[in-house]
């Protein structure tokens, strides 16, 4: 009798997404104690809040799902968009693109918190803030934020912090793009900070502590902005310009004008426009200011061998530190496209730079000559690649004979057009151009110059020798592989951070981001031309909202903290409408992301801590009496379910319910929303507003640091307080510089979503409950686990207590070092409970690798009771000497235990072994030391 297989190889979600195999999950389950999925469900997740419903869309193959993409791709229309507005053409190299933007060994990489394992995106992190640093001609840049708009917001509080000037007004530039002035407004408000708004000569220094300039203007203009600065330092005031990489090639850089801080986008780097995103802001800045910069800064320190090292410097992470204090809340940034336009910078050099930016400036006076020629009025004299003409009524009538040539252009008030060139541009686009404006002569070749000879770059810029490789594309090649062989991302192990959810992404998720109909796209093109994206983003949106139970999205924030940020800013919009604007008191458990408390002050609230119960709980006694204490002026709290703490706390309808009874809005952070999906609703259990970490739970890759999306979902009473945008409108200001943030990642977690189906999501979430409860069960016999649930169970992760340990003298540094020694990324270290692991093993990882990861761990343990025992100390330990290198391994050994337990422990693999290209990373002579840009190479000669 033939008997034909059940086997469906095309079931996304149990034979590609979800690790363990059923017969591996019957032996998980029995481990763990039960007989059954549903039974481990029922005992995790209570009762009182399990949906009704399940999810309801069928799953999707692979290639069924790439066909579906294709066919939307197909629906936007790809143009050849000047529009400008910091969004620009650019060419990313196929050997950037195939070894950095297609490969999982950078996109799956997480931010670099621990150095000894990221050494080549921390050198890739370098190089950009070396590029950033040289062309601005600013001493300190950080690794790159968020877009260019929220940049420059961030630079207006970062000036108003470090100014002596006790002034509360911010000048603003009317020549910045209008959705940098838009967010800078949005960012101002909350903050009680007044923006004044006008010509760079209508500033009056005396009466604001900052000001902020575009460098080329909006509409084209460049100036010398040396005695404007000049002004305002006089005035105590800080000087801030949003500048252009690719024009500083050519121009005077604002360093050079005695700016203090310099932001922008690298976008024009190599990375495609993405109908938005995502793309590497900048940011740098006068030495004296270092310590007052947002975001990450890459240093370089020394190791244990006392040879040079990177590593993160400074505040890094600083909200997590000074939570209600803290200057920003970046947490997510950009680190994948940093990386790419690094790249970009080390693929073309200076030569190669300054000739891309000679070309496009060429254009653009080839492009002016032509026009005035034919007695077209255009402005301004003096430019680098954007126009402006006056056209009149005939406006409407440009704009439409550009796009029936293929050509959008920028619509500027009644009767002005304005013209972007980019690195595309060419003879055909300017043929084409000038046809929409009835002039068929083809524009005469000129090397005539419209920037001043007072404002041609003097100084030299990309001079460290990184930028100055052989270029021979195998030698590229190989550069990036050897810095990706430094370091340790999800395509070698698992990385079982608590609350950060590394899970698979999928290769078919990443390919439609690199489709030119997805790609090309400018975030301000029409919206006719967009029709693909927005069905898209239309899907996407019905299905977060099945998911959660909210009535809205919106896509715009790109990051985790953006989407906390917006979250709040919502609430208090809802507040003010209801004529409740004195509503500013927040409720946060101690226990919370340092990004909550961060983001409601910054979002003007006033936080007040609540604390946590002895099993991780949030104190209900304490929440309700400061509820009743804030009365009328309770705004909000910020929740995260499960708790940070890795359970299901019984009490979260009742927390609910004392916010709602005394006016205020719950906000319940969507961290931890991989333990949810398909089992709880959280628009359903009293929440009012979420945000979702698409980069966590859905698919989106870490990236080494970001990209991220953070997409907030609303209960009906609140969709009409969404942020809005001066492109795609709304009553509220944005909160990202692109109307749907970093639109092009959506489609990862779309894809996701396709594949999976509504039950494969279910199962996901099931299956995380069961490996971090598997992962308990085992690791229990050598560690306490703290904070199990009622019923003895975690949520998708847990928490390792190492800190009993430290009465023998070893760390929970000691575990993380040693845990690379096994070719394992660390657990989170210290949070939410210092001195301690938490550990998310997601679905994605199978039996095989979790057990491996188990092993390691019970390994370490072993090796901290020979200290315990006093067979050794914990300084002579391997603990303390880890992290292993090859250096160890071939100098002389001198240890009181042999290499093969040094660099060989239980767990880690032999032929395929991992070995950390440096020693464990000195932090405090970092931080004593800081460089933060490529050192002359003289330095490494002599150490």
């Amino acid at each position: 009798m033939f008997t034909p297989t059940n086997y469906d190889t095309y079931d996304f979600a149990n034979r590609r997404h979800i690790g363990p195999s059923p017969a591996e999950m019957a032996e998980m389950l029995k481990a763990v104690g039960v007989q059954s999925l549903d039974q481990l469900v029922d005992e995790t997740v209570p009762r009182a809040i399990r949906q009704d419903a399940p999810l309801s869309w069928a799953p999707m193959t692979e290639h069924a799902m790439l066909a579906k993409l294709r066919e939307v791709a197909a629906k936007n229309r790809v143009m050849t968009s000047l529009i400008g507005q910091g969004y620009y053409g650019t060419v990313t190299p196929p050997a950037i693109q195939r070894n950095i933007l297609e490969n999982p060994a950078w996109y799956t990489a997480y931010t670099p918190y621990q150095p000894e394992i990221a050494q080549g995106r921390l050198e890739a992190l370098l190089n950009y803030q070396t590029m950033v640093a040289d062309l601005t001609g600013l001493p300190v840049a950080n690794a790159s934020l968020l877009d260019e708009a929220t940049a420059a917001a961030e630079a207006m509080t970062m000036a108003e912090r470090s100014a002596k000037s006790k002034a509360r007004a911010f000048f603003v530039d009317d020549n910045l793009h209008p959705q940098t002035i838009a967010v800078i407004e949005t960012r101002a408000a909350p903050l009680g900070i007044s923006i004044v708004r006008g010509q760079p000569e209508d500033l009056k220094p005396e009466e604001v502590f900052g000001a902020i300039f575009q460098y080329p203007g909006s509409f084209g203009h460049i100036r010398d902005f040396t005695d404007m600065i000049a002004a305002l330092h006089d005035a105590k005031a800080l000087a801030v310009m949003a500048t252009d990489l690719l024009a500083l090639c050519l121009l005077k850089e604002p360093g050079a004008m005695g700016a203090d801080i310099a932001v922008g986008s690298a976008q024009r780097f190599g990375v495609p426009m993405g109908y938005g995103g995502p793309h590497a802001a900048f940011m740098s800045c006068r030495d004296e200011l270092k310590r007052a910069m947002p975001g990450r800064i890459v240093g370089v320190s020394i190791d244990s061998h006392g040879d040079p090292a990177y590593r993160l410097s400074l505040q890094t992470r600083e909200q997590h530190i000074r939570r209600e204090k803290a200057t920003s809340n970046v947490c997510t940034a950009q680190a994948l496209l940093a990386v790419m336009a690094s790249f970009y910078a080390v693929f073309h050099g200076p030569k190669g730079l300054r000739a891309i930016a000679e070309r496009v400036h060429f254009n653009a006076v080839r492009l002016r000559d032509a026009l005035v020629a034919a007695g077209a009025k255009v402005s301004p004299q003096q430019f680098f690649d954007t126009i402006t003409v006056e056209v009149g009524v005939g406006q409407l009538g440009i704009l439409a004979a550009a796009e029936l040539r293929g050509i959008n252009l920028r619509k500027i008030g009644r009767d002005r057009v304005g013209i972007s060139l980019d690195e595309l541009t060419d003879d055909d686009v300017l043929a084409r151009l000038l046809d929409a404006f009835g002039i068929t002569e083809p524009p005469a070749v000129s090397c005539g110059l419209a920037i001043p000879d007072v404002l041609l770059r003097e100084s030299d810029y990309l001079t460290h020798p990184v930028f100055h490789m052989n270029r021979a594309e195998s030698e590229m090649m190989r550069y990036m592989r050897r810095l990706s062989d430094r370091d340790l991302a999800l395509d070698r192990a698992m990385i079982p951070l608590g609350s950060c959810t590394m899970k698979l992404n999928a290769a078919a998720e990443m390919m439609p981001l690199t489709w030119p109909e997805f790609g090309a796209l400018h975030p301000f093109a029409p919206y006719n031309q967009a029709a693909g994206y927005h069905e898209a983003i239309s899907d996407l949106t019905e299905k977060l909202c099945e998911i959660t139970g909210y009535d809205a999205f919106s896509m715009q924030p790109n990051s985790g903290a953006q989407g906390e940020y917006a979250g709040l800013l919502t609430i208090a919009a809802y507040h003010r409408a209801r004529g409740e604007g004195h509503r500013d008191v927040c409720l946060i458990p101690v226990s919370a992301h340092g990004t909550n408390p961060a983001s409601a002050q910054m979002a003007g609230m006033k936080v007040v801590v609540v604390k946590s119960a002895p099993n991780g709980d949030v104190d209900l006694e304490d929440f309700t009496a400061k509820a009743e204490a804030a009365g009328d002026k309770l705004a909000a709290c910020m929740i995260t379910y499960p708790s940070t703490h890795g359970v299901f706390e019984e009490t979260v309808r009742a927390i609910c319910d004392i916010t709602h009874r005394h006016g205020g809005q719950v906000y319940l952070d969507g961290a931890n929303m991989n333990a949810l999906v398909g089992l709880v609703k959280p628009g359903e259990i009293g929440s009012d507003v979420s945000h979702l970490n698409l980069h966590k739970t859905f698919a989106i890759p870490h990236g080494g640091g970001g990209p991220g999306m953070g997409p907030i979902g609303v209960k009906a009473h609140l969709a009409p307080f969404l942020p809005g945008h001066p492109v795609s409108g709304g009553a509220e200001g944005p909160v990202s510089a692109a109307p749907y943030g970093s639109a092009s990642i959506l489609l990862i977690s779309w894809a996701y979503c396709l594949m999976m189906g509504g039950a494969g999501l279910t199962q996901a979430t099931k299956v995380a409950i069961l490996n971090a409860n598997y992962i308990a069960a085992r690791l229990k016999v050598g560690y306490p686990i703290l904070f199990m649930g009622n019923r003895g169970r975690v949520a998708h992760e847990c928490i390792v207590d190492t800190r009993p340990f430290a009465e023998m003298g070893v760390t929970v540094d000691d575990i993380a070092k040693r845990l690379i020694d096994n070719g394992f990324h660390a657990p989170t270290m210290s949070w939410p409970v210092a001195g301690t692991l938490m550990v998310e093993p997601t679905e994605s990882e199978t039996k095989a690798e979790i057990d491996r990861f188990i092993t390691a761990m019970l390994a370490i343990r072993e090796e901290i009771t020979a200290v315990e025992r006093g067979e050794i100390t914990a300084e002579e330990s391997p603990l303390r000497r880890a992290p292993h290198t090859v250096e160890d391994l071939v100098a002389d050994w001198d240890r009181p235990y042999t290499r093969e337990q040094g660099c060989f422990p239980p767990g880690s693999f032999r032929e395929d072994k991992y070995w950390p290209p440096v020693g464990r990373v000195d932090n405090v002579y970092g931080d004593r030391n800081l460089i933060c840009i490529c050192p002359p190479v003289e330095s490494y000669a002599a150490e």
